[in-house]
């Protein structure tokens, strides 16, 4: 007999990701409810989602923090897991959701942390910038709340948070060229956030940061241990830092 599904809402986001639902999707009825917004894919993805077993709801793209609000007012499941479509939840995390909330024992806190392993260029990146990587992802469904920013939004809760021990697989970036894309772009919206807020920069702290950045990830974080892709990750990571002060500059 297969053991009841998990009373977790997993909420994911979605747009032209038919590539990887598959593998996103694999342990959709472990879950009471697996809830995919599509903001506007022209790849399938809608149709695929449901298919693998998916409820599948549509709307346009309203930023980060409004579009993800929509999506997590959508649950119905005393509690909501948070993945992304480049995330992958693992037998393990299976089994370790089962013991939490389906043990003998109360849940102990009101969330949990996820420590997220990013998958590059066909290896496992455990050190820099990268890694660890703590993201608060299961939360009650009753009590939570989110800020607003145009860019790395956080979920808050009135308690306490704990970590899970099960490893988040995330396979984030496609290839280089798909990386130096994106962080361009969350580098904009960093910039507009930031001046939203008031801040300012200039070239001196440009550069400076940049090169902490570096340091921070390549030497003091052990990037170098990952060998020639962890001093590439640490250039990659102060390049975006640059890019987010230049376009604060451009402002």
């Amino acid at each position: 007999m297969n053991p009841a599904p998990l009373p977790i809402s997993v909420c994911m986001l979605c747009r032209n990701e038919a590539q990887r639902l598959p593998a996103a999707l694999a342990r959709v009825r472990d879950f009471a409810e697996w809830i995919v917004l599509d903001t506007g894919s022209d790849d399938g993805s809608p149709e695929l989602a449901q298919r693998l077993g998916a409820s599948v709801r549509t709307s346009q793209w309203l930023g980060f923090s409004e579009t993800r609000r929509l999506h997590f007012g959508m649950a119905a499941q005393p509690w909501i897991l948070w993945i992304d479509a480049d995330e992958v939840v693992t037998p393990a995390l299976v089994s370790e959701l089962r013991a939490l909330l389906q043990g003998p024992r109360a849940p102990a806190h009101q969330a949990w942390a996820l420590n997220r392993v990013m998958r590059f260029q066909g290896r496992w990146v455990r050190h820099g910038e990268w890694y660890p990587d703590w993201n608060l992802r299961l939360f009650r469904t009753d009590a939570w709340s989110l800020d607003t920013r145009a860019v790395h939004e956080n979920v808050r809760v009135p308690g306490s948070v704990g970590r899970l021990k099960t490893e988040l697989p995330h396979d984030s970036y496609r290839d280089w060229p798909d990386r130096e894309r994106r962080i361009r772009a969350y580098a904009r919206l960093w910039a507009e956030q930031a001046a939203a807020e008031g801040k300012t920069s200039g070239p001196v702290r440009a550069f400076g940061s940049a090169g902490w950045r570096f340091l921070r990830g390549a030497l003091l974080k052990g990037g170098f241990l990952d060998g020639v892709l962890g001093w590439r990750i640490a250039a990659s990571c102060a390049r975006e830092t640059y890019l987010k002060h230049r376009f604060l500059i451009q402002r």
